[in-house]
């Protein structure tokens, strides 16, 4: 059996940055040793491995490939938005081994099994990393969500406000505790879009729709406090002291008032999560012009002491994975010439970008955060949101060998016209960001190399197999 090596003097594994080399296997793509100190080509620690590569990355770090769980990639049905091909390269030229694929912008969404049949044909032989799936909750597949759990997905999103495709409408209360009592029994989590809409919080005629605080203005925080208390309140109710291994997630939050909500369930010790994303932490309204509607997502972005705020419930363990929530569509649909927030599409263009900016963020907090903790946010916590955690998201005897090799030294300026995702337009379009990742290793294979670009052929698969407990 012949092996392969990577060294450094800097590896992110067992929550340190130490030396280390780690060998594996590119015949199961998994890691078989991880030996703590650097080891030169040609030692005679090496011997009883039968080496065929080493590589050797000092200076550069080592970190396990990232785990993006909320990704749009939106094939089948509105591939000009993207696609597998599109969205998985932007991924691994970014770090990103693994992405979540989100049921809707799909055209059939992955609601039901013939719709999931349909989007893993879709799939196939066009995947540069790998690719799990959430399957979608909506008022009538109830039914479709234990097939689904068989076929492979990992859990289950909805909405609890209109989503913005008619394919998929959202759910209320008695939907959701229905789905509970569905579900009790099963290892698998239930996601949520958490804004409750009020009308009486929304434009009125006659009001500036090209103007960003109007818009911000016509979507506050109770939007999403509402809905976080009814699925907290929910959860309390209908799980509370049962012995249940259902889990719930609460997607993208944006306002810091969700905060102490998220921490009081917590303390109640239910099975609650939240996420924010790489956009809130990054943007805030006072930086965002009139008419510019590719900053438009669902929640919006708030201010300054609101991001703020999301970065301290990160700090203190309430946010516990930050994502991309890329959401992309065609620049047509930005409605970028007429500036018009409610006409035009919401959602933010970023795969890829999650370790970079996550680290030049992380320099510029007042409290930094260091590779280790977004390790934690982005690989780890990620992967045991997916329930891949038995594989992905760590550096481990057995896991799969999935490595991003960044270099934190060099800078790198955010270009529409060079990203790889399909719809050239990102809000991070003139961005500097502090590093860069050099190489993408998935399961033993060099995906993506920046001196020479992408591999040849995709090589990424899909996970299906049952969620790890």
């Amino acid at each position: 059996m012949k092996y392969s090596c990577i060294t450094s003097s800097s590896v992110i594994f067992n929550d340190k940055c130490q030396p280390a080399t780690i060998i594996y296997s590119k015949d199961s793509g998994k890691i078989i040793d991880i030996i703590g100190k650097e080891i030169e080509e040609g030692s005679p620690m090496l011997s009883k491995y039968n080496i065929q590569e080493y590589d050797n990355v000092t200076p550069n770090i080592i970190l396990p490939g990232l785990v993006d769980s909320h990704v749009h990639l939106n094939e089948p049905g509105r591939t000009d938005w993207e696609g597998f091909e599109s969205g998985t390269k932007a991924a691994i030229t970014g770090g990103v081994t693994t992405v979540i694929d989100m049921p809707l912008n799909a055209v059939p969404p992955t609601t039901t099994v013939h719709n999931f049949k349909l989007k893993l044909e879709a799939a196939k032989d066009k995947l540069w990393c790998d690719v799990g799936f959430w399957g979608g909750l909506i008022p009538t597949n109830t039914e479709d969500l234990l097939p689904l759990i068989e076929y492979g997905v990992r859990g289950f999103k909805g909405f609890l406000s209109p989503s913005g495709v008619d394919e998929f409408p959202q759910i209320d209360t008695i939907h959701f505790e229905n789905v509970i009592s569905k579900l009790e029994n099963q290892n698998t989590m239930l996601l949520f879009h958490a804004e409750i809409e009020d009308d009486e919080k929304r434009y009125h005629d006659g009001m500036d729709t090209t103007t960003y605080k109007n818009f911000m203005n016509s979507r506050p925080p109770t939007f999403e406090t509402n809905a976080i208390e009814m699925i907290i309140n929910t959860v309390d109710r209908q799980l509370r002291g049962t012995n249940s291994n259902l889990k719930f997630h609460i997607v993208h939050l944006a306002t810091e008032e969700g905060i102490p909500l998220i921490s009081e369930a917590h303390q109640k010790q239910l099975p609650i999560t939240a996420e924010t994303c790489f956009h809130y932490l990054t943007f805030s309204e006072s930086l965002i012009s009139n008419k510019a509607t590719h900053y438009k997502c669902c929640p919006p972005i708030r201010d300054d002491n609101n991001r703020v705020a999301l970065w301290d419930g990160i700090q203190k363990g309430v946010i516990t994975s930050v994502v991309s929530d890329h959401s992309p569509c065609t620049p047509e649909l930005k409605n970028l010439q007429k500036g018009d927030f409610v006409e035009a599409w919401g959602g933010i263009a970023s795969v890829g970008f999650n370790l970079p900016v996550m680290y030049t963020l992380s320099q510029l907090h007042a409290n930094e955060i260091s590779l280790i903790e977004i390790v934690k946010l982005c690989c780890e916590n990620t992967s045991i949101q997916a329930g891949i955690n038995n594989r992905k998201g760590y550096i481990r005897i057995g896991y799969d060998a999935d490595f991003a090799i960044f270099d934190p030294h060099i800078k790198q300026t955010i270009r529409n016209d060079s990203v790889q995702f399909k719809n050239k337009l990102t809000p991070y379009h003139g961005m500097e960001l502090d590093g860069v990742v050099k190489k993408t290793v998935l399961r033993g294979y060099a995906m993506f190399d920046v001196t020479k670009g992408l591999n040849v052929r995709p090589l990424g698969c899909t996970i299906l197999e049952p969620r790890s407990l």
